[in-house]
């Protein structure tokens, strides 16, 4: 079989040629790897192919290069720049021959290779001339195609590779992408193409933003490219003007003032949906970005300080011009429209939400008179908007202001859930559900509660959408009208205890029905859990008859589960048992340990689940979860599952390309740790085993990492000094984990920095706990100065969480308490110690308090 007829299958109907044939081409690239991609680029720029065969070469060459997969990536990265520079040489020829193709398509594919290529090579030096060759090809004013393909291209490439990498060419990409997207452009195609290789770059080009002048030319072009006569020119342009808000909102003043108020709500007007869609979501943008600076403000205000950025308030400026727009906006429904599709109504209701958020009360004057204009008339568009606006504004304004309000429309809200329209009525289950997530003071008991709840249960029984949307409000109403102050206190009542039961059996009706549509039966699910989780002990009776119900369905689907036909069945059977499973554990920790009679009911269905599904399926990870509350409740009584349980549990911990089971089955350690207490120690050094070695593994994602150093700490705690064959080990890995520094430019790093270093801080208070007073406190002595060398470094990081700086608090009066007559009394009379203890630093409420005892230790320990 020749390359085009294996490139050809790949797309095949038949998923076993299709599987034969990627197999193929995996075998020829690592048997060949040099032929592999000359063969690829070669296919790729045939001119006189088929144009399917050309796009599989183009899709497979650029999946040569890039990888989602960071060691996969360095690997293919490697392999790349090993290759001789002949072989190299070639292909790049080809691809960039590629971009002038006669078919655009294949051209974007190109473009695709290109930056692709360009990701691996420019990072380290290599394809100096690429830039100068592309900037070259966007002037060859006789070819369209090479034009839009290379435009493409340095787009691609600006959103791929960090702007530093490319500093010294920003001026001159920047001028080939803006020269494409004047209104002078003749090419239409171009201009498109040369608007979304700015909206790739906009980020790239953050020095040119800085300079007055540059700023002003581009947005003058962005400006110009929203009045093109090309609607998809239009609808890039706004969405070029979106990105713009969220990345430079403070340098948008000037700008907002004279022209971006005025193009914006004319095309929140347009009559092309797309560009509609793209205008409201410009104003959503705003909302977003001043909401997280009244976030800001406030905190700044807590701490005494002035925020680093400031609220420029443009939404509270635009509100009488925006609100009518989007109320109008609003009343575009369609009856029959997709729920998964975005429309101008969806995006318009999002947008108010937002706004509200953003202005607070000032919403509430705009928007009322709609809503009383409009709540009753006999068009469905005109009332369900009116609804949706109401529920929209729920959300900001002090509820105060909106009290009197919601008190009048409950009753006709109530009474709108037998209204005629569908549409109607899906509206008013989701306000009404807001109401009881943000308003439930709102909600007298005595008043309302009756005929609020028939309703709910009543439209129980409508479309998947409403039903999805009632158990919500159910939802809301268990979540926020429960009595419960302390998860570990059950109240003798609740007002939601007379109707408790007709609530969960019809909620439990709904979950018996086949299909899952609207995701009403999770929904239901979800409703039933915190039915479960907030009863108070009225209803513990239902709670049990719950259970039976829950593991009667479980060997149900067990029984069947030979009998499933296709994915689809599948698919739905895993969803039921995980669901089954999430209500499992809402019984297990609300009922305590009064499980036990039912403990060997329960782990012989989980372990047959666990056994049944393999290692591949989601389902294992809840079944996990059940193990692990099953174990943190009945503690001691759970020892006689664990020989039972550990033959899978170890490979789902050694299952390191999973790595949300291998988390879970991490936190398993701990919750079995914790659970047997001293009766661990005998498992001690298989967990530990695992847990080390999971530490070396080159495929396990990083973020694995942390919980498993917080594990050695689990460990430690619950056996006490038995931990001494693993504590000089696991404190050299603690050690070394913590000198790894953040990079304040790599986000990601310092996010993951932060997380590593609580995850080490609370192995630390582990080991410290477990060792305190016993005989064998002594042997922590050497490794005190390694614990406060991280406890400095994260109080002395401006980037530092607030749970890490009351971890890192909290262990240095651990560390002073364990040792309370001096033996540490020179480290902790260090200078950073003593300014720290003095220093007004910000911290939270809880961390200060934590500070205060921690002076107490210190000071215990130093006299």
């Amino acid at each position: 079989m020749n390359a085009s007829e294996l490139l050809a299958n790949t797309l095949s109907a038949d998923s076993a040629t299709r599987q034969e044939a990627s197999t193929r081409l995996e075998n020829a690239s690592r048997e060949n790897y040099p032929a592999y991609m000359v063969m690829l680029a070669s296919e790729l720029a045939n001119e006189s192919g088929n144009p399917v065969v050309r796009n599989a070469a183009g899709l497979a060459l650029k999946n040569a290069f890039s990888a989602r997969d960071s060691s996969r990536q360095s690997h293919y990265s490697a392999r790349w720049l090993a290759l001789d520079g002949d072989t190299k040489n070639k292909v790049k020829h080809e691809v960039l021959l590629t971009l002038g193709s006669a078919s655009a398509k294949i051209g974007s594919v190109a473009a695709q290779v290109v930056s692709a290529i360009a990701a691996v090579e420019l990072p380290v030096n290599q394809w100096h001339e690429l830039v100068e060759i592309l900037l070259g090809f966007v002037n060859k004013q006789d070819n369209d195609n090479l034009r839009i393909a290379t435009l493409q291209a340095i787009g691609y490439i600006c959103e791929a590779i960090k702007p530093e990498v490319l500093t010294a060419r920003a001026n001159e990409i920047l001028t080939a992408v803006i020269h494409g997207a004047r209104p002078a452009e003749p090419s239409q195609e171009v201009r498109l193409a040369a608007v979304n290789a700015l909206y790739n770059s906009l980020e790239f080009v953050r020095e040119n933003f800085d300079r007055e002048g540059e700023r002003n030319y581009i947005m003058q072009v962005v400006c110009e490219a929203t009045q093109s006569s090309s609607v998809p020119t239009q609808v890039a342009a706004f969405e070029c003007l979106v990105r713009i808000m969220s990345l430079y909102y403070d340098k948008m003043g000037f700008y907002m003032e004279r022209a971006l108020f005025g193009l914006t709500v004319m095309g929140m007007n347009h009559p092309e949906e797309a560009v509609a869609l793209q205008a409201v979501e410009f104003w959503s943008t705003v909302c977003e970005e001043e909401i997280d600076l009244q976030i800001e403000a406030a905190e700044a205000q807590e701490y005494g300080e002035q925020p680093e950025h400031e609220s420029k308030f443009f939404a509270k400026t635009a509100l009488n011009e925006i609100i009518p727009v989007l109320l109008n906006l609003l009343t575009k429904q369609e009856e029959d429209a997709d729920e998964e599709e975005w429309n101008v109504a969806m995006a318009a209701g999002t947008c108010l939400s937002l706004l509200a958020q953003a202005v607070q009360d000032a919403v509430v004057p705009s928007v009322i008179p709609f809503i009383e204009s409009h709540i009753k008339l006999p068009d469905w568009h005109k009332r369900e908007a009116a609804v949706m606006a109401f529920g929209s504004i729920l959300d900001g304004p002090d509820p105060e202001v909106l009290r009197a309000l919601v008190v009048q429309a409950l009753p006709l809200l109530i009474e709108m859930m037998r209204d005629e329209s569908v549409n109607v009525k899906d509206t008013t289950a989701w306000t009404l559900g807001r109401i009881c997530d943000l308003m439930i003071n709102v909600v007298d008991p005595q008043v309302h509660l009756h005929p609020l709840i028939t309703v709910l249960v009543v439209s129980l029984d409508e479309q998947a959408r409403i039903v999805t949307n009632c158990c919500w409000a159910l939802n809301c109403l268990s979540d926020q009208l429960s009595m419960i102050v302390d998860e570990d206190v059950t109240p003798a009542t609740s007002p939601l205890s007379p109707y408790y039961e007709g609530i969960t059996s019809a909620l439990l009706r709904v979950t018996e029905k086949p299909s899952n549509e609207s995701n009403f039966r999770t929904a239901a699910y979800e409703a039933l859990t915190s039915f479960v989780s907030r009863s108070a002990t009225d209803s513990l009776q239902t709670v049990w008859t719950i259970l039976g119900t829950i593991l009667a369905r479980m060997e149900h689907l067990l029984s069947v589960q030979n009998q499933l036909l296709g994915v689809d069945d599948r698919q739905n059977w895993s969803e039921l048992q995980s669901n089954l499973c999430s209500v499992l554990i809402s019984v297990i920790r609300k009922v305590g340990p009064e499980i036990q009679p039912r403990a060997d009911r329960i782990m012989t269905l989980i372990l047959q689940l666990i056994a049944t599904v393999g290692k591949q399926s989601t389902v294992l990870e809840d079944a996990f979860l059940v193990v692990g509350s099953l174990a943190a409740t009945l503690e001691q009584a759970f020892t006689p599952y664990i020989n039972a349980f550990l033959p899978y549990l170890y490979p789902a911990l050694k299952a390191h390309e999973d790595t949300q089971l291998c988390t879970v089955a991490v936190g398993l350690i701990g919750d079995i740790s914790r659970a047997l207490g001293e009766n661990s120690a005998q498992y001690a050094n298989a967990f530990m085993s695992v847990l080390l070695e999971n530490l070396q593994s080159a495929v396990l994602n990083r973020n694995v990492k942390i919980p498993i150093l917080a594990c050695f700490g689990d460990i430690a705690m619950a056996i006490g000094p038995a931990y001494e064959p693993y504590l000089d080990t696991a404190m050299g890995v603690l050690r070394q984990a913590g000198q790894l520094q953040p990079n304040p430019l790599d986000l990601d790093l310092l996010d993951y920095v932060n997380q590593l270093r609580e995850g080490i801080l609370d192995a630390y208070v582990g080991i410290v706990t477990g060792f305190k007073d016993t005989p064998k406190t002594q042997l922590l002595l050497p490794h005190v100065p390694s614990m406060l060398e991280l406890i400095q470094r994260t109080l002395h990081d401006e980037d530092r969480t607030e749970l890490g700086a009351k971890s890192a608090i909290g262990l240095l009066g651990d560390l002073a308490d364990t040792f309370p007559h001096g033996q540490i009394k020179d480290l902790l009379l260090a200078d950073w110690i003593q300014a720290q203890l003095r220093a007004k630093s910000r911290l939270s409420p809880d961390a200060k308090k934590t500070l205060r005892w921690a002076r107490e230790m210190i000071k215990r320990a130093t006299q």
